[in-house]
């Protein structure tokens, strides 16, 4: 990365002139505490104490010996405090809000579960917090909806655009134009002006350096691969940071949606769709179409219906760091359902594609290669959307009822 976060020319800060102050403190005050070694140790000690880390490396024997090849492990972000790798980001732009002195946080989500995790670490610290969520991921995420709320945060649901994750960004930087002496924008993933690519990445890298450190201590060597989901890329580039300078190879997964041929998918990085641009105050690879207008996105997954990309992993994919594939629908239901039944864990449907790929690709490696999927959150939040794809008809059934005594 050069001075003005750009990583071979993707990233940057494309803002407006009224928030470049903004942007000057907080990249004053990131590098400050990124220089401190006694931050790294603050942020080590809370999250230990408050969100149980580390996460535990599980070895996945059924899941190995049902496969046939390579040992699979799971890192188990799931076991993070409110669900998911999420948590390490907002507490640690918590922390770095308290040296700032600003009193509240607003952020964006599409899965909802930024969204709980930046009103926990808003209700920790005493932040006023207000979530920005597209109305179609609120109606899709009600039951993280209902924790934000109960949690003290105030969600506002965004009826622009396509209602959906881009949008719920639009409007936090709305927000944060005209509040920006008081306000810090929690930005959820490695995305948007820098230093917020940098920053995400940081405060996730703790996932890359405890899996680096556990597989070396439960099998003498490093894995062969590592599968990560990629969204905006936050728990991708948390993982793939401890293995980046390794010869392992990175994998990260996109939504294939129904299909890459079918234009209902999110997939950037390994789609013929997506094509370099700038919006949201970066550039990298975006969804949108030949007047660089953005195109509708579709994932069964929410956390990653989203038209762009870090711009470090579009820097990766140019220099070849990172090989990217796309698991459909289809393949993310039914890796979620051989997880379940094999290893009774319930990987989040953003982790389900991740478990997609590797499952794919288990089989062609050898009994001495190592793979690690990260299970990046778990499926709790998705119990809506997982029902209705196992056409479960004890759940519609249970949601009729419900539905007739609220009526009643």
């Amino acid at each position: 990365m050069d001075s003005r976060g750009y990583y071979n020319g993707f990233g940057g800060a494309f803002i407006p002139e009224i928030l470049v102050s903004t942007f000057e403190e907080l990249s004053k005050a990131f590098q400050e505490v990124k220089n401190d070694p006694g931050f790294w140790q603050e942020y080590k000690e809370i999250m230990s104490s408050y969100s149980c880390r580390p996460t535990p490396l599980t070895f996945a024997g059924n899941l190995t010996r049902h496969f046939g090849g390579a040992r699979i492990y799971i890192k188990r972000e799931d076991l993070n405090h409110t669900g998911a790798h999420k948590a390490n980001n907002v507490m640690g732009q918590g922390l770095l809000v308290q040296r700032m002195g600003k009193k509240r946080v607003i952020a964006e989500t599409g899965a909802g579960q930024h969204g709980v995790a930046t009103a926990t670490m808003a209700a920790r610290f005493g932040f006023e917090c207000t979530i920005y969520m597209g109305e179609v991921d609120v109606a899709r995420q009600r039951p993280n909806v209902f924790w934000m709320e109960r949690l003290g945060a105030k969600v506002v649901a965004v009826k622009d655009g396509t209602r959906i994750l881009k949008d719920a960004i639009n409007e936090a930087f709305r927000d944060w134009v005209t509040n920006m002496d008081t306000t810090h924008y929690v930005l959820g993933t490695a995305c948007g002006p820098h230093p917020f690519p940098e920053m995400v990445t940081y405060f996730q890298s703790i996932i890359g350096k405890e899996a680096r450190k556990q597989i070396l201590s439960l099998e003498g060597k490093l894995p062969a691969r590592v599968y990560a989901c990629v969204g905006g890329g936050s728990n991708a580039m948390g993982i793939f940071s401890g293995f980046m300078d390794d010869p392992v190879e990175l994998v990260g997964v996109e939504a294939g949606g129904k299909g890459l041929d079918s234009g209902r998918h999110a997939s950037r990085l390994c789609s013929k769709d997506a094509s370099i641009g700038v919006a949201q105050g970066y550039k990298t690879y975006f969804l949108q179409d030949s007047d660089g207008q953005m195109k509708e996105t579709h994932s069964i997954a929410a956390g990653l219906d989203y038209v762009g990309v870090s711009p470090i992993l579009s820097h990766l994919k140019e220099t070849g760091r990172v090989r990217f594939e796309a698991a459909t629908d289809k393949e993310v239901v039914e890796a979620l359902s051989l997880t379940i039944r094999k290893e009774g864990l319930i990987p989040a449907l953003e982790s389900s594609h991740a478990f997609a790929r590797a499952y794919q690709e288990a089989p062609c490696l050898s009994q001495q290669d190592i793979i690690i999927i990260n299970q990046s959150g778990r499926g709790d939040k998705d119990i809506f959307t997982i029902a209705d794809a196992f056409s479960d008809p004890g759940w519609k059934e249970f949601i009729i009822q419900k539905a007739e005594e609220y009526n009643a």
